[in-house]
């Protein structure tokens, strides 16, 4: 599970955190969360749906970020993903019409190896 700063909440509307920007470790500007896929088995949030690169919504490409890959800053209001930009670039994207299926064993590896995180229900 994503990691929160603060000890007095621990739990977030999924509204307050649509929007959220999210950033690396060295505070460069990597996108903003555009959903929250949940999964609907076991009630979990499968990933998050992160939107990098574009103008004004066009070009820009949607990242599935594992929700354990990344650590929320309640007090900055953005998400924390220890990813440097460059990298990022490299990472299993899609478009708006291509959502990602994690029961698809070789796309949900892809996704969680390249984060180097272990889905929760391994």
């Amino acid at each position: 599970m994503a990691h929160i700063s603060t000890p007095t909440r621990r739990t977030l509307s999924s509204t307050s955190l649509v929007g959220d920007n999210v950033r690396n470790a060295q505070d460069e500007d990597l996108g903003k969360v555009e959903d929250l896929m949940i999964d609907l088995e076991n009630g979990r949030v499968a990933y998050c749906v992160v939107s990098f690169g574009g103008f004004l919504g066009m070009g820009e490409k949607l990242f599935a970020v594992p929700w354990r890959a990344m650590r929320i800053d309640a007090d900055d209001h953005a998400f924390v993903l220890d990813v440097p930009k460059e990298r990022l670039k490299e990472a299993p994207g899609f478009d708006k019409d291509h959502w990602p299926d994690l029961t698809d064993t070789e796309m949900r590896s892809q996704i969680y190896g390249f984060y180097n995180v272990r889905p929760d229900w391994d």
